[in-house]
């Protein structure tokens, strides 16, 4: 059991009154402090992963001190509950005992929810993606919705939303981040003259990058870039090209269109899966002679 260890007097109780009061203002003045500091320090101190607009820092800033504001409340006002129990003479060691056994039981049940609360913490502040870019994490491929301290939301092509708490996320495929490329693969007959495939390819493909439409979200001009392979159709020609992030999958297939409208004006055979048979010379049939 709880033991007081003081006398009931208005002096008394005067004293522990203002005391706590003092105690209460500490911490609510150490809140609102917290909540000012923190995310300009947090703006100071992260480095930019890569070039970003005011608003994305504010967004991966806000998310991180979110978690860091949380923490730090939740500390604060664990310190004044032992404080207040102190002041008020309250023998605290039976409480103390009783915390420890339910704080080691209440870890196991939410440790998870930690985790991902850590997990989504050094996801913000490393910068593995923002919302918009389109990611593969934990097994799932989608634009991202939401990012949360907690968890991550994906939105999936065909419109499938996937959530994933933070701490089931080990590592991020971002295609979407800083840069991309069009890695396209042509097959042509083996009776066509590559030189002058190589020559078509890198006209059209200047052509796309000459179109006011298409050509600003290309950083380098795409051009056939070598024969990657000799396969049992056709010779693969492997065509590349740098472009803006997020834009390489729209340029591809319009340079694939391109590129097959420009082999049909030029007799340029995309071969097709198919078996050739060749039958041999058929034997003469010698006429029986009747005698």
């Amino acid at each position: 059991m709880f033991a007081f260890d003081f006398v009931f007097n208005p002096t008394i109780i005067m004293g522990i009154t203002v005391k706590v009061l003092v105690i209460l203002a500490i911490a609510f003045a150490l809140n609102i402090i917290q909540k000012k500091i923190i995310p300009k320090a947090i703006i100071a101190g992260t480095k930019k992963v890569r070039e970003e607009s005011r608003d994305q820092l504010a967004i991966r800033t806000r998310t991180m001190a979110y978690v860091v504001i949380k923490v730090l409340t939740a500390i604060i006002w664990i310190i004044v509950f032992v404080m207040v129990l102190g002041v008020i003479k309250l023998d605290i060691t039976p409480l103390l005992a009783t915390l420890g056994v339910a704080s080691l039981g209440l870890g196991f049940a939410v440790q998870n929810i930690i985790l991902d609360y850590l997990q989504g913490f050094f996801i913000v502040m490393e910068d593995w993606y923002r919302i918009g870019d389109w990611v593969t994490i934990a097994g799932m491929e989608g634009e991202v919705e939401e990012v949360s301290p907690r968890r991550t939301v994906l939105r999936e092509i065909n419109g499938t939303m996937h959530v994933i708490p933070n701490s089931q996320i080990k590592f991020a495929s971002n295609q979407t981040r800083d840069w991309a490329r069009i890695n396209l693969y042509i097959t042509v007959a083996y009776k066509e003259d590559i030189s002058h495939v190589y020559q078509v390819i890198n006209m059209v493909c200047q052509e796309l990058k000459d179109d006011p439409d298409f050509g600003t979200n290309l950083t380098t001009t795409p051009s056939a870039m070598r024969v990657s392979d000799l396969g049992a159709h056709g010779v693969d020609i492997c065509i590349r090209g740098f472009t803006k992030p997020g834009e390489q999958w729209g340029l591809t297939g319009e340079l694939r269109k391109r590129i097959k409208n420009r082999f049909d004006q030029e007799g340029i055979e995309i071969p097709w899966p198919h078996t050739k048979v060749y039958f041999g010379n058929t034997p003469e049939i010698v006429a029986d002679t009747v005698g």
